[in-house]
Parts: C-alpha cells; structure tokens; sequence
C-alpha cells in the first residue's frame, strides 16, 4: 500500500470516528451531571418549571401540622420541615410514620424566639450550654447565637436533631434552617453543609443572584461540586412587599422562572393559640388557604404548567450521584 492509499484510508477513519462522536452528542451520551440543568438531571425538560412548596415550622404547634398536613393531602404543599425540638413534634412525627411518601425534612432550629412560647435543645443541654440564654431556653434571636454559641454546638445540635427525626421513623428528605441561623454567618454555614453531607442530605440554598449579594458568589458552584442538591431558586416572603398574601403568591408564580424553585411558606389553621404566640397568626392562615383550598392558586399552577415536586426526587438523584 503506498502512501496515497495509507492517507485516504486514515482520512476515511478520522471522518468515520468524526460522524461517531457527532452521533454520541446528538444524543448526550458526553453530556455530564454537570453541564446538565437540575430539571434535565431530574428528567424534565430545560424549559419546565418545577416547584417545591415547603412549609417551615411544622411541629411547633397543633395548628401548624394540620395546616402542613391539609396542604398535602388537600392542597398544593409539597414538603415540610419539621422543628424537632418543639412540644408537637410527636404528632407530626406519627403522622409521617403512617404516611411515608409525604416529604418531610429537618428544620434545623437554633433559636426560641417567641416571647411566651419557648423551647431547649435537643442534645443534652450541658453539651450546649452556649445556645442557651439566662431563661433557659434557645436565644430568641440569630445574632445572639452567633454571639454566645460556638459552631461546635451548632453541629451537636443539628445532628441531634436529625437524629431524632430519624429515629422518630421520619423518613427525612432534606435540610433548612430556622430563621436562617446554619447561613447567615459562615463558620455555621460550614457545619451545615457538613450534616447535609454526613446525613446525605439536600439543603436549602438562596439562588445563585443571592449568592452574589452575599459576597458568595462561587458557593453554590462548590457545593454542586460536594455533590450537594439543592433548588435553583429559593423564594422568601420579602416583608416589605408582602401586605396581602394571595396577590403577593399569584404575582410569584406568574413570574417563575424555568428550572426548580422553592417557595417557603409557614402555613397555619387558625387557633387562639397562634394568635397568642405569633403577630403573623392571621398571614399564616391565610398562606394555608391559598395553597390548601384556594381555587384561583391551583388554576393558575395548572394554566402556567407547573409541575408540583417535593425534596424527595432531589434526595435520590443526590444520593445517586454519591453511588456513582
């Protein structure tokens, strides 16, 4: 075979290996985890949008479960997170016990913040002396954590919590925090992430706009890299635009962006005993109206083509992830 002949013959393999390479991408077979969306990694299409409605504080009180739990079977609420340290957090915990596909996650709570209506820890109170104040419960407020505990106990009591919710036979789906305690300052940042990690769990996590806010704005990226899941937008009542809850939520979904967003809600029943504990009673009640039997919010979720989600398809492509 002379060189000509030895030249086309390469030239017609490189162009063979050429058209291959071509074909394997047409069909993403080189398409990382990575480079991928979390709606495509989770099986849905780039332009869907996927919401998670979470309802915060379930286990504070009698009224707070029922209105997590008529959400979910009722309504549009996806998730919720459960306040283990607080007196009804039996209740919620039986009830997730006979219904195990409800998704229910930890929220991780570091402060006591109502005047009359306080708790402790849940770790041995002599390992967390710094999260105590002179009244002997939780502080009432974050900065007073930061100032007193270390993040040391922080870990203490976030893995006792987490704990206790899974021997409890809660069949945990993820972590938040409570009033944003575990990332507001970056020492307990650190420690949350470390129990989403040792519990392989998602987390909660501010939008990446967020991020570049806060002066983080590679965080998000580095965590993806730990093999963290966690939603690509998080959205949060803002107090100064939240006066009337229905409007303030309809304005919302009709502005949601493709990809997976969280919305965080504190859905309540009414009960005398909310309005004594909380100024925020009435918004509550009206946040589990409005995802529970308001029929204008379910229209507009199906007219807009949301596709409800809870955390648990973000727990199984995370531990996925960790097995590969």
């Amino acid at each position: 075979m002379n060189k000509k002949d030895v030249f086309h013959k390469l030239k017609n393999q490189l162009f063979r290996f050429l058209l291959l390479i071509l074909f394997l991408f047409s069909f993403g077979f080189f398409s990382s985890a990575q480079t991928k969306s979390l709606a495509e990694r989770l099986g849905y299409k780039p332009t869907d949008k996927l919401l998670i409605v979470n309802c915060d504080d379930v286990g504070m009180i009698y009224a707070a479960n029922m209105g997590a739990i008529d959400g979910m079977e009722k309504g549009i609420i996806t998730s919720g997170t459960i306040m283990t340290p607080c007196p009804w957090f039996s209740h919620i915990a039986d009830y997730s016990r006979k219904h195990p596909e409800k998704d229910f996650g930890v929220h991780l709570t570091l402060t006591s913040e109502w005047r009359q209506y306080r708790w402790g820890s849940v770790a041995p109170k002599d390992q967390v002396k710094g999260l105590y104040d002179l009244d002997g419960y939780l502080w009432r407020q974050v900065e007073d954590v930061y100032a007193h505990a270390t993040p040391e106990e922080a870990l203490i009591e976030g893995r006792a919590q987490i704990q206790k919710a899974l021997q409890a036979g809660i069949p945990v789906t993820h972590i938040d925090s409570h009033m944003g305690t575990f990332q507001e300052d970056s020492d307990f940042l650190k420690v949350y992430v470390q129990l989403a990690q040792e519990f392989f769990l998602p987390l909660r996590m501010a939008s990446q706009a967020t991020m570049e806010v806060r002066n983080q704005p590679n965080l998000r990226e580095e965590l993806a890299k730990k093999g963290l899941v966690f939603t690509d937008y998080f959205i949060s009542p803002d107090s100064k635009e939240y006066k009337e809850v229905k409007p303030y939520w309809i304005n919302i979904i009709k502005n949601l962006k493709p990809g997976v967003t969280e919305l965080f809600i504190h859905a309540s029943k009414r009960s005398e005993d909310v309005r004594l504990i909380s100024s925020t009673a009435e918004k509550r009640a009206q946040e589990a109206e409005c995802f529970t039997i308001d029929p204008d919010i379910k229209q507009l979720i199906k007219d807009q083509g949301v596709i409800l989600i809870g955390y648990r398809p973000l727990l199984e492509l995370q531990r996925k992830s960790i097995q590969r």
